[in-house]
C-alpha cells in the first residue's frame, strides 16, 4: 500500500484563488491490478488553463486536473515497464494507479542531457501549442511580422522563437523588464514591457510600424483591443489564452472588434492544441531536434515540494514564472 498524496479544489474559485480554495488529502492506494500501473510523480505542471478549466471542468472535491512526468514503481501492464517514465494526466497526486490509457511514454530516443520536465513544456503541451498554433492556425509564413504578448510565458517563449526559425519579425509583449530581456536574449527582433510604457498603442507601433500579419494571443481583455486595429488587412489571429481575464469576479466586457474585423477582413481562431493530436509524435520530434540544434532555448521556473503546488500556480496567475513553471516533487 502507498500512501499518496493530492491536492482538492475544496472550493471554486471566485477572483483570484486564495490557499482556503485548496485541500490536501492523504489516501492509501490499492495495488495495480492486471493491466495497471502505480506512478509516483517526478515533476507537475501548473498551467494557466487550470484556472478556466477548473469552472468548466471541475466540480468542487476534485482533485486539481493537470498534467505531471511520472516514473512507473510498480507495473502489471508490459506496455509501461518499472523504471520509464510517462506524461500522466492524473492531476495535482504524488502517486496514482492507471489503466493505461492516459499515459504518454517519453519518446523513447529522448536526450539523456535533457531534463525529463521538459515533457511538460517546450517538448510538450506548451510548445506543441506554439507550434500548432503558428503552423495549423496562422500559417505564418517567412518574412512576415508577428505579435505575441505573454511573449515570456511556457508557449509565448516558444512561439517567438519558432518564429524566428521561420524567418519572420517578431514583437514580444511582457510584464516585466528581466522578461523584456530575456526575450532579447532569445532572439526577439522588439520587445517590451507592457506596464510601464507609456501608451500600449504607441508601443506597438513603434515595435511594428508597418502593422502585424499575425497576432498570437494570449492575454485578451485590453491588449487585444488595442492590437487588433493594428493588424494589417487579412491580418491572422491565433486565439490561445485570455489570461486578463481569467480572475475577473465581473466578467469584462466591450470595445467590440467586430467593425475592425470586417474591414480589415481578419480571421481570429481560437484554438486547443488536442486538435492536432494525431501529429504529436512528429511534432515532438521537430521540437527536440530544434532543441538540440540549439534553434530552441527554454527555461523553466522551478518550485520545490509538492505542498507547494497551490502556492506555484497562484504565482503563475500573478506572472512570477519566465517560461514554464514546474513543481518538481
Amino acid at each position: 500500500m502507498v500512501q499518496a498524496k493530492s491536492w482538492i479544489l475544496a472550493k471554486h474559485f471566485n477572483g483570484f484563488p486564495k490557499d482556503s480554495d485548496f485541500h490536501l488529502k492523504v489516501e492509501e492506494l490499492p495495488e495495480p491490478k492486471d493491466g495497471e500501473v502505480l506512478l509516483e510523480a517526478v515533476f507537475l505542471s501548473v498551467d494557466p488553463y487550470m484556472r478556466p478549466f477548473s469552472r468548466v471542468h471541475m466540480k468542487e472535491g476534485d482533485v486539481m486536473i493537470g498534467t505531471q512526468v511520472a516514473k512507473v514503481i510498480q507495473s502489471k501492464n508490459p506496455a509501461f515497464p518499472v523504471g520509464s517514465h510517462v506524461v500522466s494526466h492524473s492531476g495535482w497526486r504524488t502517486h496514482a494507479v492507471s489503466d493505461g490509457k492516459d499515459l504518454t511514454t517519453i519518446m523513447s530516443d529522448w536526450a539523456p542531457d535533457v531534463s525529463l520536465s521538459l515533457a511538460l513544456g517546450t517538448i510538450g503541451m506548451p510548445g506543441l501549442t506554439a507550434l500548432y498554433g503558428i503552423e495549423e492556425v496562422l500559417g505564418l509564413q517567412k518574412n512576415e511580422t508577428l505579435l505575441v504578448n505573454a511573449a515570456a510565458g511556457a508557449v509565448g517563449t516558444v512561439v517567438g522563437q519558432i518564429a524566428k526559425i521561420k524567418g519572420c519579425k517578431v514583437v514580444g509583449s511582457a510584464g516585466s523588464d528581466a522578461k523584456v530581456a530575456y526575450l532579447t536574449e532569445l532572439g526577439f527582433d522588439e520587445a517590451f514591457n507592457y506596464k510601464t510604457v507609456p501608451s500600449l498603442e504607441e508601443a506597438l507601433k513603434k515595435a511594428a510600424p508597418e502593422g502585424y500579419d499575425c497576432f498570437f494571443e494570449n492575454v485578451g481583455g485590453h491588449f487585444s483591443t488595442v492590437a487588433l486595429p493594428q493588424m494589417k488587412n487579412f491580418g491572422r489571429i491565433a486565439v490561445c489564452g485570455s489570461i486578463s481575464t481569467y480572475n475577473d469576479s465581473t466578467p469584462q466586457i466591450g470595445p467590440y472588434p467586430h467593425l475592425t474585423m470586417i474591414f480589415k477582413q481578419l480571421r481570429m481562431e481560437g484554438f486547443m492544441q488536442n486538435r492536432w493530436e494525431h501529429k504529436h509524435p512528429e511534432s515532438l520530434k521537430r521540437l527536440m531536434a530544434w532543441l538540440k540544434e540549439g534553434k530552441l532555448k527554454s527555461r523553466e521556473h522551478i518550485t520545490k515540494g509538492f505542498e507547494n503546488m497551490p502556492a506555484a500556480f497562484m504565482g503563475l496567475l500573478q506572472g512570477e514564472n519566465i517560461g514554464k513553471a514546474i513543481v518538481a516533487v
